[in-house]
């Protein structure tokens, strides 16, 4: 009998050297969970988690990565993949993080200012580039969601995927560090409108939004952050619930 698992996948993001949290992704709304990233990286990996999800937000607002060295300790500390986003908008740093180990690459902003520089980092490392799709209201927003366009967030997906990216992270931003509970509506309808894996973030608050998110049988995986720093969701009980999922 064959089995799905749908990841339950811990973040840390990254500012000014420490694990953090922002609310709806505004920097001036921070709440500081540890000033040790690579001891909070073991500690997830101790619990189960099969993939680290990091994003240097400092580098999402400043359009250069700015915890490249806290990201690799946290490398360093842990056995588990690591997939690491975050101000990643030329070439050069893509080489670079991959050269260090990082096993994925999220790309944002660039995926709509740069689509050659999208295009040639698929073909130079098939399987290993994402995109991160953040939305409000359908709209995608960049540069550190302090902007909102007017690019459809499935159509975007959809060229997505013709380029060849390996997967999308898709953030409703309205409700990323709300503990609200995810878009189930919007992640399913995504999810649907492509073929490659979608990972869910933002909004997720309790064990029963993994529940529900585990109704969209094809959702590769979710990501959660200030759930699992705050104590709403045991990170231990998710990992549990998803890896007795059938398929």
């Amino acid at each position: 009998m064959l089995y799905y698992f749908m990841l339950v996948i811990p973040a840390i993001d990254l500012k000014d050297g420490q694990c953090v949290r922002l609310l709806q992704g505004k920097k001036d709304a921070v709440t500081v969970y540890s000033d040790n990233p690579a001891n909070t990286a073991r500690q997830w990996q101790s619990y189960g988690a099969k993939l680290l999800h990091i994003v240097d937000l400092d580098g999402a607002f400043s359009g250069r990565q700015k915890n490249f060295d806290i990201i690799i300790k946290i490398r360093k500390t842990v056995k588990i993949p690591i997939q690491v986003g975050g101000g990643i908008r030329y070439t050069e740093s893509i080489a670079k993080l991959v050269s260090a180990g990082i096993d994925r690459v999220i790309i944002g902003t660039a995926a709509i200012e740069d689509p050659e520089l999208l295009t040639e980092a698929c073909k130079k490392y098939p399987g290993r580039i994402l995109v991160g799709i953040d939305a409000k209201d359908g709209k995608v927003a960049i540069r550190g969601w302090e902007e909102i366009t007017e690019i459809d967030a499935k159509e975007l997906a959809r060229r997505l995927e013709i380029v060849g990216v390996a997967g999308i992270i898709y953030t409703d931003i309205s409700r990323d560090g709300m503990l609200t509970g995810p878009n189930v509506r919007a992640t399913r309808e995504l999810v649907e409108h492509v073929n490659i894996p979608v990972i869910a973030s933002g909004g997720v608050a309790s064990i029963e939004d993994i529940k529900h998110l585990m109704q969209i049988k094809t959702l590769w995986g979710v990501i959660t952050g200030k759930a699992i720093y705050s104590g709403s969701l045991n990170l231990k009980e998710a990992l549990s619930l998803v890896s007795e999922q059938k398929c």
